[in-house]
């Protein structure tokens, strides 16, 4: 599954598979709004939330039951799906239901998990960990294609910035793009202030801002949550785009990729 240059690639759903109803509520508008734009659409929902900031956090709904959303969303609305692994063993039972694995931020470096992802034959996105230079994801990308799977792509997150908040060097998208692999950049998580008391916050008010600025520099997909009521998601509630705007946000983006590509 490859970007193409007239095409913008759109990964975006909720943080978390919550339910069947509010996940085919989600890819139902994200697929009714992107019909008419020149974007290919991938629909994202992690399975389970691994990497949470507290012990009593929420992590999902069952493994096999959110899997089974994921690949019957896949059926019903003719859609690639894409989900997070943690473990090695997740890559290979992961892959029987989803198009495309993602490698969280703080496991990026973690070889046999990129290595496990590579052997499904899938695509793997690549998250760029917060403490990560943009060019040792591309090391990380290597492990991939070393392991003899050259489907890969690199997406930026932000970098820490002291120790509750990210910040988004952007001459990272040009040094990710320098390594030949598709380069997608992660809307939400980029506004995140991780672990600001029992949960992590985020500033939802820059992601706009954040998304126009990364297609003008040249990106070949967007990342981004949506939820239909953010603050009361049961993960990554301060950061998730509100569901009815994303359709004005990501023409807004299109305007500015136009530019960029």
């Amino acid at each position: 599954m490859l970007p193409t240059n007239d095409r913008l690639l759109v990964l975006a759903g909720p943080c978390l598979v919550e339910s069947a109803d509010m996940f085919y509520h989600v890819a139902d508008h994200l697929c009714t709004i992107t019909r008419d734009l020149p974007v290919d659409l991938v629909l994202k929902g992690s399975y389970r939330k691994a990497n949470r900031t507290s012990a009593g956090a929420f992590q999902g709904i069952g493994d096999e039951n959110a899997l089974s959303i994921l690949a019957q969303a896949r059926e019903r609305f003719g859609k690639p799906v894409i989900t997070d692994i943690h473990s090695d063993a997740e890559a290979a039972v992961a892959a029987e239901y989803v198009d495309v694995l993602q490698i969280p931020a703080f496991l990026s470096r973690q070889t046999s998990l990129l290595e496990a992802a590579a052997a499904t034959g899938k695509t793997v996105n690549i998250k760029k960990a917060q403490f990560m230079a943009p060019e040792d994801v591309l090391k990380a990308a290597a492990k991939v294609v070393n392991a003899g799977n050259p489907h890969v792509w690199v997406t930026e997150r932000g970098t820490s910035f002291g120790y509750h908040d990210l910040v988004v060097d952007f001459r990272g998208l040009v040094t990710m793009r320098s390594g030949g692999y598709p380069v997608i950049f992660d809307a939400t998580h980029s506004v995140q202030q991780p672990s600001v008391g029992a949960t992590s916050g985020g500033k939802r008010e820059f992601i706009p801002a954040l998304a126009r600025a990364a297609a003008a520099v040249g990106i070949d997909g967007l990342f981004f949550e949506t939820h239909p009521d953010p603050k009361n998601a049961k993960s990554d509630a301060a950061t998730q785009l509100p569901l009815l705007e994303s359709g004005e946000v990501l023409k807004r983006v299109l305007d500015h990729w136009r530019v960029g590509r």
